[in-house]
């Protein structure tokens, strides 16, 4: 008992170190997890459509929030999914998340379409068309094309717009082994502080412990 509680204790100092260190380094997020619709010379606008943003606290457990997913959205995967899979991470990991939050699509939102973001130790996912069909104005990059098809989506042209198709199990796929982990990855990130450092970091995480922690190559 008195080691279960000394972890504790350890556990907790370490998420109120973590958020101390967030408010002292970030007030608002820059840039969301790779925007949906972006054009094909790699700019990345910022995501600036209004949020609920959930202050570092150290809880122990974790939060969820469930907001609509909004007309012809849905969230592809449930809080029970996203608990599970955050259970499986190892504890160092999952330990500094406080907070997932659902989000609804907004009009605004969907100027900026985004499948997740991260702000301090809180996680949101963002909810995807109900037709399990995206559509792009612009041709993909080569490493939408791989990482999608990891997850079993399908890119195809259709006159002069892209498509990307999933069914519910690949996109479920994508978003509990992808999506979540890459914002995961942002949460314990807390060496790198660029735009671009940080998404390596995150690529890589949700590689290492995503991708191939799900098909068991680790």
């Amino acid at each position: 008992m008195k080691g279960n509680r000394a972890n504790r204790t350890r556990r907790g100092r370490v998420k109120q170190n973590a958020a101390v260190a967030h408010k002292c380094r970030h007030v608002r997020p820059i840039t969301a997890y790779r925007q949906r619709n972006s054009g094909g010379n790699g700019h990345r606008e910022a995501f600036n459509a209004p949020e609920i943003w959930h202050e570092p606290t150290g809880h122990d457990e974790i939060r969820y929030y469930v907001q609509p997913a909004g007309d012809g959205y849905h969230h592809p995967v449930t809080v029970d999914e996203v608990a599970d899979r955050i259970g499986e991470l190892p504890a160092r990991f999952a330990d500094l998340v406080e907070v997932v939050q659902f989000s609804a699509m907004t009009r605004k939102r969907a100027l900026f379409p985004c499948y997740g973001m991260q702000w301090g130790p809180a996680v949101y996912l963002y909810p995807i068309e109900s037709s399990l069909v995206e559509t792009y104005v612009r041709p993909p990059h080569p490493r939408q094309i791989h990482e999608a098809k990891m997850f079993g989506g399908r890119w195809s042209q259709d006159g002069p717009q892209w498509q990307l198709e999933w069914t519910e199990s690949s996109l479920k796929d994508f978003y509990l082994n992808n999506v979540l982990i890459h914002e995961i990855g942002h949460v314990n990130d807390d060496r790198n502080t660029s735009f671009d450092a940080r998404e390596r970091y995150a690529n890589w995480f949700a590689i290492e412990y995503g991708f191939r922690a799900s098909r068991g190559r680790i």
